[in-house]
């Protein structure tokens, strides 16, 4: 009946505890002394921070020891070798929060995020059960949720980024369009023979396109709608696709609106699109990973018209909140088709864990106490919310204003330069706080080449690093604000190097003003 005995079904054994005297071997890591780890790396950080203006940006990337070069090291060296090892690779590091790097949209972390992101390192574990950084995921939510201006009763849940809040939103549409057809395709997969379409301006971020991908729904399925002169999705050409694509049984799976493009910065008509995908039956998703929470300026609230009208949104606050890069927020409307969508299922280990909802919990252990782990696509996840929650305790509403208000002014700024300077030319003219321009290329030159050289030279020569994209057909340089550390003289700087190397690339200022 049993195994006992049975050795030719049971597997080997291993030696009891007590006979091998691993019972005794002890912890080799570092469990305390916190403070002494932080006092030590602390000054090698300010050191950094202080550094920032330096320029050029070197390349580093240090070599490993050679004694170890490609190979584990079988014996450690401790909490305080590690650290002063750590301290000097610290000034070696990432520079994407020095004040002169304006390209891609993130940041270095503000002081209290980092600093939030360390205490919930050491306490904060899991986002799940009763504690005080359980308690700052949800309010965190709740604030930002607030800051951005969306619809009382939204359920939030955080994610690592923009790549994964695009999916679980994209992932709530797609439950949402195949139920009004009366699939669950959580649990059954998408039927055979029905094809859905995701609608977005040709401006989308490639995450949308990713999402597809990974949903079934394939990369093809997103349809891209042109954009008209201010890089924002025409509407008329979403109503013609989706109008072809109604009569041909696509299903509308999702229509997205971006609040704040990567490329220019441009924010879609928002009351529009959901005017003409709420027709369709069509899910509106709004991806605001960057441009969202330039909803919070009194000023920029005219862009977003129509923003309560979507089903999901999007935001990442490592972006223009600088909380230190790997927070993202994705908002649904109906919390039921975002667990439909994503839950994750019984698990033998869970069951009969918990005490019941409406009983008291005595025990910090006694609840989940949040239902994010059937809500995206993380288990196992830290409490993010903590470092949202840090950097509005700090600065409030009334600090996120000032900043937005003074990027875009900043964006503004550059682009009056470049109409003053016959040197220059403003691409495209600024909506949040992107500015596209480039260098006038005099006759004979090939401008798109001219203004590449250029952003060469601004990574390799000045602590200006703008990235670039294409406007129009057009090579344009494309910084974007959203650094806090930036300053108007670093604005002022980049225009100034863009038009000294243009002169000297072009042989001179009266060369350029052709």
């Amino acid at each position: 009946m049993g195994m006992v005995g049975d050795t030719a079904r049971m597997p080997d054994r291993l030696p009891s505890a007590a006979s091998t005297g691993d019972l005794a071997l002890p912890e080799a890591a570092e469990t305390g002394r916190a403070s002494h780890a932080l006092a030590r790396l602390g000054p090698a950080i300010d050191a950094f921070q202080a550094a920032h203006a330096t320029v050029p940006y070197a390349a580093y990337q240090r070599p490993s020891d050679a004694a170890t070069a490609g190979h584990l090291p079988e014996a450690g060296i401790g909490l305080d070798a590690m650290v002063d090892e750590l301290a000097g690779l610290v000034a070696e590091g990432s520079r994407i929060g020095a004040p002169g790097f304006v390209g891609f949209i993130t940041t270095g972390a503000s002081t209290s995020g980092a600093i939030a992101e360390t205490a919930m390192a050491f306490a904060g574990g899991q986002r799940y059960t009763i504690h005080a950084f359980n308690r700052l995921e949800h309010d965190s939510l709740r604030w930002l949720a607030q800051l951005c201006g969306l619809p009382e009763g939204v359920t939030g849940v955080y994610s690592s980024g923009g790549s994964t809040a695009n999916l679980i939103g994209l992932g709530s549409a797609r439950q949402s369009a195949f139920e009004r057809l009366g699939f669950n395709v959580a649990e059954d997969g998408t039927p055979a023979g029905v094809r859905g379409r995701i609608y977005a301006s040709e401006l989308a971020h490639r995450t949308v396109h990713r999402a597809a991908a990974v949903l079934g729904l394939g990369r093809q399925a997103v349809r891209p709608i042109p954009v008209d002169g201010d890089g924002r999705i025409r509407l008329d050409e979403l109503e013609a696709a989706m109008t072809a694509d109604a009569r041909d049984g696509i299903v509308p799976v999702a229509t997205v609106a971006i609040a704040g493009t990567t490329d220019t910065g441009s924010v879609d008509d928002v009351a529009g699109v959901a005017a003409i995908a709420q027709r369709f039956s069509s899910w509106v998703h709004v991806d605001g990973a960057y441009g969202l929470i330039g909803n919070a300026s009194p000023r920029l609230a005219r862009l977003y018209a129509g923003l309560d009208l979507a089903d999901s949104w999007i935001v990442d606050p490592h972006k223009w909140l600088a909380t230190g890069v790997g927070v993202a927020a994705t908002f649904v409307r109906d919390e039921g088709v975002l667990t439909r969508a994503f839950a994750e299922g019984d698990a033998a280990y869970l069951e009969g864990a918990f005490t019941p909802e409406d009983a008291p919990a005595v025990s910090q252990f006694d609840r989940m106490n949040g239902r994010w782990a059937d809500q995206g696509l993380e288990l196992s996840a830290p409490p993010r919310g903590v470092m949202v929650w840090a950097v509005l305790r700090e600065i409030g509403r009334a600090g996120v204003i000032a900043r937005v208000d003074r990027h875009v002014a900043y964006a503004r700024h550059l682009a009056d330069r470049a109409m003053a300077d016959p040197r220059l030319e403003l691409l495209l003219d600024p909506q949040l706080s992107v500015a596209c321009f480039r260098y006038r290329a005099p006759a004979g030159v090939e401008p798109d080449a001219l203004n590449a050289r250029i952003l060469e030279r601004l990574r390799r020569e000045t602590g200006q690093v703008p990235s670039s994209t294409v406007v129009a057909g057009r090579f344009a340089i494309r910084p974007c604000y959203i650094n806090p550390r930036t300053t108007l003289a670093d604005v002022d700087a980049l225009v100034d190097a863009v038009i000294g190397f243009g002169d000297e690339l072009t042989g001179g200022a009266a060369g350029g003003a052709g």
